[in-house]
């Protein structure tokens, strides 16, 4: 029978949080793959490593309760993994995709960090001193972590990204000027055979 009490929400929770790292090891080498930035791209394979910390870090934490380590599908990650691969799925030039993939990868570093938040407010409460400690370790490596896509973002992927969006502009407004510009210099050739037609007439 399941815990209903607040000591069960919060393994409950913590189930959750636990398969969301799990599901994050499978796929940050993925979004590794697909970055062509440099930086971006050994961003997300250092962030792996410590994800893979994270779950063993979890399993101290189950551990310290006197609990089995178990999961529990976490729906929220898998949403943002199946936004993220459909970013990658979408064909946007290199740039594009790398500002795509930092806004994926943030959207999973809030959602966790918001998670692990309420478990440490939890824990503390309960008094779970050890597993409070555990759980701000991972944190903190979460906060450290979305900090370093935000420097990413903004040292010049979204900038790149920016500019190639400003460039198809322009094309768009030139081909546009273009067949304009086209159209208006068959006015007058009619006008001209009109007034000739007319003429004839007369």
């Amino acid at each position: 029978m399941a815990d209903k009490s607040f000591h069960g929400a919060f393994l409950d929770e913590l189930r959750d949080a636990y398969d969301a790292e799990k599901q994050l090891v499978k796929a940050l080498p993925k979004m590794a793959k697909a970055a062509d930035d440099d930086e971006l791209r050994s961003a997300f394979a250092a962030h792996l490593e410590e994800t893979k910390g994270h779950v063993e870090t979890l399993e101290e934490v189950f551990a310290s309760l006197n609990e089995k380590a178990t999961g529990k599908h976490c729906d929220g990650i898998a949403g943002i993994i199946k936004e993220g691969s459909a970013a990658i799925e979408e064909g946007f030039d290199e740039a594009t995709l790398d500002a795509c993939l930092i806004a994926g990868g943030q959207r999973a570093e809030h959602y966790e960090i918001a998670a692990y938040g309420s478990l440490i407010a939890w824990a503390k409460s309960m008094g779970h001193d050890t597993a409070v400690g555990l759980l701000e370790r991972i944190l903190a490596e979460e906060k450290a972590a979305d900090q370093k896509l935000t420097d990413l973002a903004e040292s010049g992927i979204n900038e790149r990204a920016a500019q190639g969006a400003d460039a198809d502009e322009e094309e768009t407004e030139t081909r546009s000027t273009s067949t304009s510009t086209s159209g208006n210099r068959s006015t007058p050739r009619s006008t001209q055979g009109a007034k000739a037609t007319r003429s004839a007439r007369r």
